[in-house]
């Protein structure tokens, strides 16, 4: 597979690794991205690998909490001007009530909004305002106690990112607390045992690779059992600690763990939710100045 330039690129922005070893790295995995990131961590050449990139596409996230549910929805559009159209905000917020009654996405567009479905009343929408919109994802959560925050706030209850955590016991203050944590450290689950064991297994491979390789690169190489027993379990333990809602220092009181500082309020947290407008979607970036030469061209 040839190595383009905007491949390498690509990669840079993914892990802020220097050209040459950017390139080193597609050239060692035949163009596989992920495996690309893989090999620059491994050689200990790479920031943590960002798997969602750039946040690219607008919009708007809602979040609706009734009766001990909660949802939030995300509604993409163009353009960030259509996001903060108040006609474009009053559509996103019937449809995250409409999600409260439904259990995925597909049930969502097919869901009725005073007389049409979800899906014509965005087509209609698309036609009225001439930009593309999309029904992306919904994320749905139930609890004792539930607890909405939404960042960057467009409207009442919408905005760039939102989140939605339940617990049992605390008050809503500590809730509201731990619900901005979320929207700042975005944690990739709530605990260990939630994790996916599939990203636990390719760090674990990413860790002993890059410890290996480590010691044998050392003046005084440790022995292997050390960086068996010791090292290469240290680094997971931190991973953990550092991927997951349990085991973050907590924004409020980086001297806690979010959760010691529930246990202190009396609160166990047992779920959550978070959805950032875009998260995951690469829009293509337009060299504008090509395109003003190509057009002057004819």
């Amino acid at each position: 597979m040839a190595i383009t330039a905007a491949l390498v690129k690509e990669l840079r922005d993914k892990t802020g690794a220097g050209m040459m070893d950017a390139k080193k790295a597609l050239t060692e995995t035949e163009g596989d991205m992920d495996a690309a990131v893989d090999w620059l961590r491994t050689k200990g050449l790479a920031k943590a690998a960002k798997k969602s990139g750039r946040t690219a596409a607008e919009g708007l996230v809602a979040v609706v909490v009734e009766g001990g549910k909660g949802v939030a929805v995300e509604v993409n559009s163009e353009t960030d001007f259509v996001a903060k159209n108040a006609e474009f905000q009053a559509m996103v917020a019937e449809i995250a009530k409409a999600a409260i009654a439904v259990d995925d996405i597909e049930a969502l567009k097919s869901a009725d909004l005073g007389g049409k479905t979800v899906a014509d009343t965005l087509t209609d929408k698309i036609a009225t305002v001439g930009e593309n919109m999309t029904l992306r994802r919904m994320a749905k959560i139930e609890g004792d106690q539930l607890v909405a925050y939404v960042h960057n706030a467009a409207a009442d209850g919408m905005g760039k990112i939102g989140v939605l955590v339940a617990m049992t016991g605390g008050d809503e203050a500590f809730g509201r607390q731990v619900a901005m944590h979320v929207a700042a450290a975005n944690p990739a689950a709530l605990s260990e045992a939630q994790m996916d064991p599939a990203v636990i297994e390719k760090e674990l491979a990413v860790q002993t690779a890059k410890a290996l390789e480590e010691n044998a690169g050392a003046a005084k190489p440790k022995p292997e059992a050390v960086i068996t027993n010791n090292i290469i379990p240290g680094r997971m333990k931190k991973f953990i600690a550092e991927s997951t809602l349990m085991g973050q220092a907590f924004v409020v009181n980086p001297d806690l763990t979010v959760e010691a500082a529930a246990q202190a309020a009396g609160a166990t947290i047992t779920g959550f939710v978070r959805i950032e407008v875009g998260e995951g979607i690469e829009k293509a970036e337009e060299d504008f100045a090509a395109e003003v030469a190509k057009v002057a061209q004819g």
